[in-house]
């Protein structure tokens, strides 16, 4: 018999389900505005006459003090505590002493690695701590970049399930929990989750990844596209090959006829397709000199351009080129200045933003000179051009202002050689005790997760490790606010009947079936929808239909809600995961080569996540 018609609370929380799922998959809202946008309907409905049952107006806004949201908090501050440290620099050292300069062993040592780390903070910020790492190593070993960023995305997504801290979803379960609880009889109430409660199933996942990985790379990535070899004939070279960009510094003499004079650079620019990246006249040398900057005349421009475009400045501008740089020899070294690789990450709050909106030069001090987006190099149009998560970003900077860039959180830079000295190496020993305490304090004692977080969070703080305003950087607020906008929705759905209706409705529409085919289609469900959606949103509308569908058939309630939490992070398909936009240009991967080698990583982390997790619990 199908079950009956959903009730107005239902019909509405069911439309409530449907504008979510619609605004994550379609992104025509940023999903930390379409999570606060459903939060906020939910709010309005709740004085609706008739509907005041719905949901509690103290449940509301009870996200932001979840203790999930808390303990992603305060895991984002630690991460950002060991990165401050330079920790990650002597684990590149350690890496390569270890790894020398084999593929297979390297590709081990730095997926194991990112792997484990990534079991203990957000996979996204782990990925983004190694980039540089990886970069590293891939510039003084044989082992192309291209054969060492996916194997890494994907077992720091695999990593993510090693703890009930490693990624959002299982972060979040044990209220999820708590709160199915409160509409289940006695008998079925679920006991929360330990910090290593998954550990056994994500161990062998990431075993998985790291064998596939070793022994059948080769078959499932991409040829090599950021090759030794290149990378050793010279910066030059590289950009060339890899970029199709001609880099090279010009010195260009503007003299006082020429019709320059007069015109701000963005036009100058913009006209003839070059980058000028310095400028000298009236005796003073300017490096990213703002683009508003009328050009004088004599003066000296540092230009970087095309061949074409290059000939065609000289002609129509009447400017010569000197032979040799002479006035911008300091300026430009080596040591001063050069080209940087940066990529844009999901959360940056440049993405949708132009060149001309972000005035980014003088934001930034960087002069862009390529974007390199789905295997394609864009050099021209760049002020207009928006950028879009996983864009890399070939730019002339000073080294100063690059490693001012190192703690913005709307980049990732992925350069790592380049002089500058270690942000606080005389604090690791602090970073790493308050870590430690953490993880002891989680382990050892009774103390709520989030308070046991805080103590390590807090203690990097006190000690200089990382500043107050460095901490709030070290935040994914955009996390933080899709969480708590999303779960009241979850409560809405559990308490309103509405999970009970759908799991009463895939019972009738699936017929006669087993306990194992119902989780088979659960895992599955929860994996079409994280490609989708983000895997919190996925998390929190499934967990509720989860639970209601194992106490209806009479399974274990908490292993169908455990599977909702691990197979969100099943996400290898296509790059809509963070961790795989965030890699996707340094690699210079396209997505089919995330269909080729994430599709069997997809069908392997189904079938190992569903016995695992029968066999444990």
């Amino acid at each position: 018999m199908p079950p009956p018609p959903p009730t107005v609370e239902m019909m509405l929380v069911l439309g409530l389900l449907a504008l979510a799922i619609f605004l994550f998959a379609s992104e025509i809202l940023r999903v930390d505005v379409a999570a606060v946008l459903v939060m906020t309907l939910l709010g309005l409905a709740i004085y609706v006459p008739g509907l005041t049952e719905l949901l509690s107006p103290s449940v509301l806004f009870s996200g932001f003090s979840s203790n999930a949201v808390v303990s992603i908090i305060a895991v984002m501050i630690l991460g950002g505590g060991l990165d401050k440290t330079g920790v990650m620099t002597e684990l590149a050292g350690f890496i390569l002493r270890v790894g020398g300069r084999a593929e297979k062993r390297i590709v081990m040592l730095v997926s194991s690695i990112v792997g484990v780390t990534s079991s203990f903070m957000q996979n996204v910020g782990a990925t983004a701590l190694f980039l540089p790492v990886v970069s590293r190593i891939s510039a003084r070993t044989d082992v192309p970049l291209s054969r060492m960023l996916m194997p890494m995305g994907f077992c720091a997504i695999l990593g993510g399930t090693l703890t009930m801290v490693g990624s959002s979803p299982l972060i979040m379960l044990n209220d999820l929990i708590i709160n199915a609880n409160r509409s289940l009889p006695e008998a079925q109430q679920m006991e929360t989750f330990g910090l290593f409660a998954v550990a056994p199933v994500g161990i062998v996942l990431l075993i998985c990844g790291l064998v596939y990985f070793v022994f059948f790379g080769r078959f499932v990535l991409p040829d090599d596209r950021h090759t030794s070899e290149t990378r050793g004939a010279g910066t030059l070279d590289y950009l060339q090959r890899i970029y199709g960009l001609h880099a090279a510094v010009h010195e260009i003499i503007v003299l006082p006829k020429s019709p320059l004079v007069g015109r701000s650079i963005t036009e100058i620019q913009d006209e003839f397709e070059i980058r000028i990246i310095a400028t000298r006249y009236a005796g003073k040398t300017l490096v990213s000199t703002p683009v508003e900057a009328p050009i004088a005349a004599p003066a000296l421009l540092a230009v970087i351009a095309q061949p074409e475009q290059l000939e065609n400045f000289l002609s129509k501008g009447r400017v010569r080129r000197r032979l040799k740089i002479r006035e911008f020899e300091h300026a430009l070294a080596s040591t001063e200045a050069g080209i940087a690789e940066l990529v844009v990450p999901p959360d940056s709050e440049v993405i949708g933003k132009t060149v001309r909106d972000l005035r980014f030069r003088m934001t930034y001090g960087l002069s862009l000179l390529s974007i390199f987006r789905g295997g394609e190099s864009i050099q021209t149009g760049l002020p207009a051009v928006e950028f879009q998560a996983g864009d890399t970003l070939v730019c002339h900077t000073r080294w100063d202002n690059l490693a001012t860039l190192e703690s913005n959180r709307d980049f990732v830079v992925v350069t790592s050689e380049y002089p500058r000295e270690e942000q606080r190496p005389h604090k690791v020993i602090a970073a790493l005790s308050f870590f430690m305490l953490a993880i002891a304090l989680v382990l050892f004692t009774d103390i709520l997760l989030p308070v046991a977080l805080l103590t390590g969070a807090v203690g990097m703080i006190v000690t200089g490790v990382l500043t107050m305003d460095e901490a709030y950087q070290a935040v994914s607020w955009k996390t933080v606010f899709i969480l708590a906008g999303l779960l009241p929705l979850g409560i809405a759905v559990q308490t309103s009947g509405t999970a009970n209706w759908i799991s009463q409705y895939v019972l009738y529409l699936l017929g006669d079936v087993s306990i194992w085919t119902l989780q088979l289609a659960i895992a599955v469900l929860a994996t079409v929808f994280t490609l989708v959606m983000s895997n919190v949103g996925a998390t929190v509308l499934l967990v509720p239909i989860a639970v209601n569908l194992a106490t209806t058939i009479g399974a274990d309630p908490a292993m169908f809600a455990l599977t909702v939490a691990v197979s969100t992070s099943n996400s290898f398909l296509i790059p809509t995961h963070q961790v795989n936009a965030l890699i996707m240009g340094p690699g210079g991967y396209r997505v089919a080569d995330f269909l080729r080698a994430g599709g069997i990583m997809t069908i392997l982390f189904l079938a190992i996540s569903l016995i695992m997790l029968n066999m444990v619990f």
